[in-house]
């Protein structure tokens, strides 16, 4: 999803690798394929995405988000290059109830959490030369997301239950791709928040997607506790960055991203000329 949007926004010096082509826990292949390509900057945008998954399976979550960036990362300093890694607004328990900026402590509430914490790590040890930027609660073209199950279940059942007690950042990885490479061209190596501008709940976000798309569905708020799933996530997950700030499109560093409204009109834009 992300990854399809960096290499459009990358245009033809990009060189997109599908987890077919590259498995980043094979180290021998990372290193012999990022070695052959010699690039000037190693996008990570493999990850491990299944986040109740990852409760039961954290060992294998662990080997992508963790290990694969770290060896990734290594394979990119040997090769000269700088390495982005996305990480996640899930590496905060969300109980600080104001913005996460990025040098505020980390407290990973779920394994997903945790896998990606491991990755900012091991990342960071492998390539003095990185950039670790954590996003939130994205949504593409390229792949499943909230905005298309809220859609499916909209116009199948016409009646909605979401929760409205969890706070964050839908950001639209479209917007996210374009400042990722303004990052990596114009920004200070480090950690970076790159989130949409605006907060919402999942209730908030589901009943705009209604709107925007005009399919007629009846939306209920619920707590969390009413909605139990196997991984705990973070209640209030908001991130703005203590960066110095620029407006998206203004020439140079694009660290403030549109307001999630925005990413949401944007990506049922360019989903209606998809379909």
């Amino acid at each position: 999803m992300l990854g399809r949007d960096v290499l459009d926004a990358a245009g033809d010096d990009a060189v997109g690798l599908a987890h077919a082509d590259l498995d980043v826990t094979d180290a021998a292949s990372v290193g012999r394929i990022v070695g052959e390509v010699r690039p000037d900057l190693v996008v990570n945008c493999a990850a491990w995405t299944d986040v109740d998954g990852a409760e039961e399976h954290e060992a294998d979550a662990l080997r992508v988000n963790g290990d694969g960036a770290g060896t990734l990362a290594a394979a990119a300093a040997d090769a000269g290059a700088a390495v982005l890694y996305v990480s996640s607004d899930y590496v905060f328990d969300g109980t600080k109830g104001e913005p996460y900026v990025e040098s505020d402590p980390t407290n990973p509430i779920s394994a997903y959490g945790r896998t990606k914490l491991a990755g900012e790590r091991a990342t960071a040890d492998a390539n003095p030369r990185h950039y670790i930027v954590r996003t939130s609660w994205l949504f593409g073209v390229g792949g499943k997301n909230f905005v298309e199950t809220m859609l499916r279940v909209g116009r199948e059942r016409g009646e909605a239950r979401v929760v409205d007690d969890q706070i964050g950042c839908p950001t639209y990885t479209g917007h996210l791709a374009q400042s990722l490479l303004s990052l990596a061209r114009d920004g200070e190596f480090g950690i970076h928040h790159r989130a949409a501008q605006g907060q919402c709940s999942w209730f908030e976000f589901a009943r705009m997607i209604f709107q925007k798309a005009h399919v007629d569905c009846r939306v209920e708020p619920c707590s969390t506790a009413e909605f139990p799933r196997p991984a705990r996530r973070p209640a209030y997950s908001v991130l703005e960055s203590e960066r110095t700030t620029t407006a998206f499109g203004a020439d140079g560093l694009i660290p403030t991203l549109p307001p999630w409204q925005h990413g949401l009109a944007a990506y049922l834009a360019e989903r209606e000329v998809a379909v």
